[in-house]
């Protein structure tokens, strides 16, 4: 007789994430720490001035904001509806069927897992020159990231709100350090003074603004992650579209202030070439001008702070997205399972670890570069592939609303999410047909389309997959999408 194993969490212990422990505030700390703001302006910023030669990257953090807080709309009004660890994966399923919702899995998991595990390189490079500095050794970047990994790790498994504190500290700290730069430089002008030109629509109507507003749509890469932590929200209902409207909010003004500020300080004309001179230091070079070395130092160390943030928050977004999966037997049942005492999704979690240090063991014998080859490169992959299962989700937003209006006015199920499908749809289209320049390589380079390919490989297997279950395991697949509400499924059904 054949064992059975509650896919509901709610009548397995050992299966449930742990309810009601986030209020909207740690949410955003998840959400703006994944976002990575300082390294966004520091690394985001200053890329976009230098490889794509406009000024217009303040108007494209507001334009891209806005995009995404129409995108929004529908997509926290049908969380309201799905409270469900699996986010993407689910909403697809939900709107375009169970098939599409295992290849938007597929993608998500190689997009989710490439972002956490390139912030490795990041932190293994920022962090070295400051132990340099501090101790007189010159540790190798790895051996700093296998320090940063296993606290990664060890968070990893702890309850969730653990990690919310430590990322309130650390994010309270970095937005802080942030804005005393924006205000430095905006009290201290260049001799153009205060010019409102890369605040104008006009700067966007120029020849290379796909890769612009590409660049600033990967600054935005984590704010969707609000609804994967809404089973372990307090009212998700109301938690969830505060912490994500929140969160596109701040981001588009944090980004677009200091894209703004620095162009202040610098002079609009002088931005781009001061960029490509001082690439990622620009704001270092800046507030060392402005403030003193003693709180450029500072910034530096919230700098290696910011990636760690980052690092925590993806790895927790990471592993829920194995957890939805093994619970719904998509994946390996041992994946749905749960640390009794703090309801962290274990197996998940071991195994976002496990590729952690698989990788920066690989780049280390392998001696290849870190910031670019993982950080940049992964980076640039990863938030593409989040922008394909945004885009994707768009469309299933509208679906799953034609089908089922749910009590939902007609500005969450049409209005809203219809021109954000739309503006998403050529957002996706620029970010294909520049990725080219976003990675830094010659329009052509094989690189620029292989990359691409993969997300494209993963979705046709997750089809697949999805066959090969309605086929060989039917109880499993009409379980697809379902979350903890799923029925009880045999083992090995």
């Amino acid at each position: 007789m054949s064992r059975t194993t509650p896919i509901d969490a709610g009548h397995d212990p050992a299966g449930t994430l742990a309810a009601d422990r986030l209020g909207a505030p740690t949410v955003v700390y998840f959400v703006l720490s994944a976002a990575a703001p300082l390294t966004v302006v520091a690394g985001v910023v200053t890329t976009g001035y230098a490889v794509t030669g406009i000024t217009g990257l303040p108007i494209a953090f507001l334009v891209v904001g806005a995009v995404l807080a129409v995108f929004a709309v529908g997509y926290v009004a049908m969380a309201r509806h799905l409270a469900n660890a699996g986010a993407f994966y689910t909403y697809v399923t939900r709107g375009l069927g169970r098939p599409a919702g295992i290849a938007a899995a597929w993608v998500a998991l190689i997009a989710y897992n490439t972002l956490q595990v390139a912030l490795y390189g990041a932190f293994g490079v920022a962090s070295a020159p400051l132990l340099e500095a501090w101790l007189g050794v010159t540790p190798a970047w790895w051996v700093v990231s296998l320090a940063a990994w296993a606290l990664v790790a060890v968070l990893g498994v702890l309850r969730v709100d653990v990690n919310g504190r430590l990322l309130a500290v650390l994010l309270t700290a970095e937005v802080a350090v942030i804005l005393l730069f924006d205000l430095a430089d905006l009290m201290n002008p260049a001799a153009a003074g205060y010019s409102a030109e890369t605040l104008s629509p006009a700067a966007l109507f120029v020849p290379g603004v796909g890769a612009l507003l590409v660049l600033a749509t990967l600054g935005f890469v984590g704010f969707e992650s609000s609804v994967v932590f809404s089973e372990e929200s307090r009212e998700p209902r109301r938690t969830v579209p505060i912490a994500t409207y929140a969160s596109v909010s701040i981001i588009a003004l944090v980004y677009a202030l200091s894209s703004w500020a620095m162009t202040v300080a610098i002079g609009a004309g002088e931005i781009v070439a001061t960029a490509r001179r001082d690439q990622a230091d620009t704001i270092f070079v800046l507030a060392e001008a402005h403030l003193g070395p003693v709180v450029v130092s500072i910034a530096r160390v919230l700098f290696a702070t910011s990636v760690l943030a980052a690092m925590i928050s993806f790895h927790n977004t990471t592993s829920r997205y194995f957890f939805a999966l093994g619970r719904e037997r998509v994946l390996p049942a041992v994946f749905g399972r749960t640390r009794a005492r703090s309801g962290a999704p274990q197996a998940g979690s071991i195994a976002q670890s496990v590729l952690g240090l698989a990788t920066i063991l690989l780049y280390a014998l392998l001696g290849l570069d870190p910031l670019v080859q993982l950080f940049f490169y992964g980076g640039a992959f990863g938030g593409l592939g989040v922008l394909l299962l945004i885009f994707v989700t768009s469309i299933a937003v509208i679906v799953f609303f034609a089908r089922q209006p749910s009590g939902e006015t007609l500005g969450r199920r049409v209005i809203a999410p219809v021109p954000a499908a739309i503006a998403l749809a050529v957002m996706v289209w620029f970010a294909l047909d520049n990725f080219w320049a976003l990675l830094g390589v010659p329009e052509g380079d094989a690189l620029a389309w292989v990359l691409p390919a993969v997300y494209g490989l993963a979705a046709a297997l997750g089809v697949v997959w999805a066959f090969v279950l309605r086929a060989g395991r039917p109880a499993v697949y009409a379980a697809v999408g379902t979350g903890a509400k799923a029925a009880t499924v045999p083992d090995g059904a």
